[in-house]
Parts: structure tokens; C-alpha cells; sequence
């Protein structure tokens, strides 16, 4: 049974996630949507979206820590309704605030996470996660004295010490650095290189676009899915930048233009956007006299933007 499932996940398309209209409702209010979404072994995918959106609901269901209202498809070959204690054993989750325990050391945490996960050979599995993360020479350091770089080092660590096939990840660079969130995100594309499936939530457009694809959910409903140029480019929007002095007190002005949809400050220029490109520049073009203005790329966060204003919030 357990060669046929593992041939079963690694065939075909090669998915570690292959879930279909996954629904999940608190107190009458949908919070997760008829979800669907796929993740490719070795892949990184990331689920941005604004808080509350149903991310992290989501997130604790494909891991076996919430049961979903209704689910089809498989997580790494395991049915997601069925047979939550199975995946369970082979998910590694981290969550937004650091989970482990303050009042005891690096090492500590970890061998306390290793005899959960009942991982073999203990003390070689420890001794390797501390030098593979650069932890021996914080071994018997409180988890609670560490910077918060240092502690999103060690709780990646524990989510790992048990090998798992996939690692799911909630937001785990608020509060971070710069250095410690480039030095994250090396590692993560270091363990996909290898074959470990990601899936990572986060609101923050630098983030997003390090992923190999992009899922953006609001109010519990996905609305697009792909990778940044295929996101920005269903889309549709075409985006202008004017630039000069005292551009920024046209933004009330120009919010009420024919094909403006939204009008957002970067610096000293403005970025003018909508998905009637031809109005656009009609409603721009008496301003080039005063101001440089000319067509600009269209970013993850004008797309973001737009896609939160066109969504229906459902807890209303």
C-alpha cells in the first residue's frame, strides 16, 4: 500500500497537493471558499493575501489541524478528509508567531520536537539539524534570549528535523530583518532545489515574488493563481507613472478620471492604473505638459490592489 501511494504521488503530474473545492465555515460565515489549488513536488508556491483572508485556515487543514467542512484530493498521496494523521507525520508546519518553548535551549526545543515526531536516531538527527542551520554554536542558548532572525532560524529547524516531504509555512518573516529574510528565503529555495514542496503565505510583494507561483486569495475565495507574469498579465491593467513636482496632489483629482482605478504614491511619482488602457491615457495626456508622464510596467502590487477592490467581502 505504501509503494503504491508513493508511486501514486510521485506520478502523473508529480504533485505533493492536489486539493479541489476545499470549504471550511466559523459560525455561518464562509471562511475558506470552495478552494482549489496544486503544488508541484520541489515547488515553491505562495498564498498572498491580506490578513483574514482565509490563509492560515487553509494552511491547518492541508496539515491535518482542522477538519474542512468539505474537501477532495490528496495531500503527498493521502486523502485530505480521511487521512489527516498520515500527512500529519510528513508536514512540516510553521506558524506566524514562534511556537517553540522560551524557557528552554536551541538544542532542547529540537530534541523535544524530534521524540514527537518519534525521529529516528535522535541525537544524530539533532546534531545535524544544528549544524545544517548554524544553531551548535547557539545549542545551549534560551530560545526566549534569541533575535528574531535566530528564532525563525530554529523554529525552520524543527519543522525539518523530521524530514518532511513538505513544508508549510504561515508568514514566517514578520518581524524579521532585511538580511535574516533574504537569508530565509535562500534556504527555502535551497531545500525546493532538493525536492522538498513548499507552500508559503505572506502579504509582503518582495516575498511573492520570489515563488515559483502565485495563488491570491481574498475573503476565502481564490482569484488568481499562476506565476507573477502570468498573474500580472491576466490582469489586464495598464499602468502609467507621472512624475514632477507636486504630482502627489493630484491623486484626489485623478481618482476620478474615466479608466482610473486606482492612483498610488511611489516616491515622487504617481502610478495611474486601470484596465481600459485607451481612457487611461486620454485622462492622463492633458497633464504631460506639466508633468514627465509615460507608460510604466505594471507591478504584483498594483494587481494586488486591484484585486482586493474587486473582491466581495463575505463577512459583511
Amino acid at each position: 500500500m505504501s509503494a503504491m501511494r508513493d508511486s501514486q504521488a510521485e506520478g502523473g503530474k508529480g504533485l505533493a497537493i492536489s486539493a479541489r473545492n476545499v470549504t471550511k465555515s466559523f459560525n455561518g460565515k464562509v471562511v475558506v471558499n470552495k478552494l482549489s489549488m496544486e503544488l508541484r513536488r520541489g515547488e515553491v508556491f505562495g498564498f498572498l493575501g491580506p490578513n483574514g483572508s482565509g490563509k492560515t485556515t487553509f494552511i491547518r487543514m492541508l496539515c491535518g489541524l482542522l477538519k474542512p467542512d468539505h474537501a477532495e484530493g490528496s495531500c503527498l498521496g493521502f486523502d485530505i478528509l480521511t487521512e489527516q494523521a498520515e500527512i500529519k507525520r510528513r508536514v512540516g508546519y510553521m506558524t506566524q508567531r514562534f511556537s517553540l518553548y522560551e524557557d528552554l535551549t536551541v538544542e532542547e526545543n529540537l530534541a523535544f520536537i524530534a521524540r514527537i515526531y518519534g525521529t529516528p536516531d535522535r541525537r544524530k538527527a539533532i546534531e545535524e539539524t544544528l549544524e545544517e542551520h548554524g544553531l551548535a554554536g547557539r545549542r545551549n542558548q534560551l530560545a526566549g534570549a534569541l533575535s528574531g532572525g535566530w528564532k525563525q532560524r530554529l523554529a525552520l529547524a524543527a519543522c525539518l528535523i523530521h524530514k518532511p516531504e513538505l513544508l508549510l509555512l504561515d508568514e514566517p518573516t514578520a518581524g524579521v530583518d532585511p538580511k535574516a529574510r533574504r537569508e530565509f528565503w535562500e534556504s527555502i529555495h535551497a531545500l525546493a532545489a532538493k525536492g522538498l514542496s513548499v507552500l508559503i503565505t505572506t502579504h509582503f510583494m518582495d516575498e511573492a515574488e520570489r515563488c515559483h507561483r502565485l495563488g491570491y486569495i481574498a475573503y476565502g475565495n481564490l482569484l488568481a493563481t499562476g506565476t507573477v507574469k502570468e498573474i500580472i498579465a491576466g490582469s489586464e491593467l495598464a499602468t502609467w507613472e507621472l512624475e514632477g513636482e507636486g504630482a502627489h496632489s493630484l491623486i484626489a483629482e485623478l481618482q476620478d478620471k474615466p479608466g482610473v482605478l486606482q492612483v498610488a504614491a511611489f516616491g515622487n511619482a504617481l502610478h495611474v492604473s486601470g484596465t481600459d488602457a485607451t481612457a487611461l491615457k486620454s485622462s492622463l495626456m492633458p497633464y504631460a505638459a506639466a508633468f514627465s508622464a509615460h507608460q510604466a510596467p505594471t507591478r504584483l502590487e498594483d494587481v494586488f490592489i486591484h484585486l482586493m477592490d474587486s473582491a466581495e467581502d463575505n463577512f459583511k
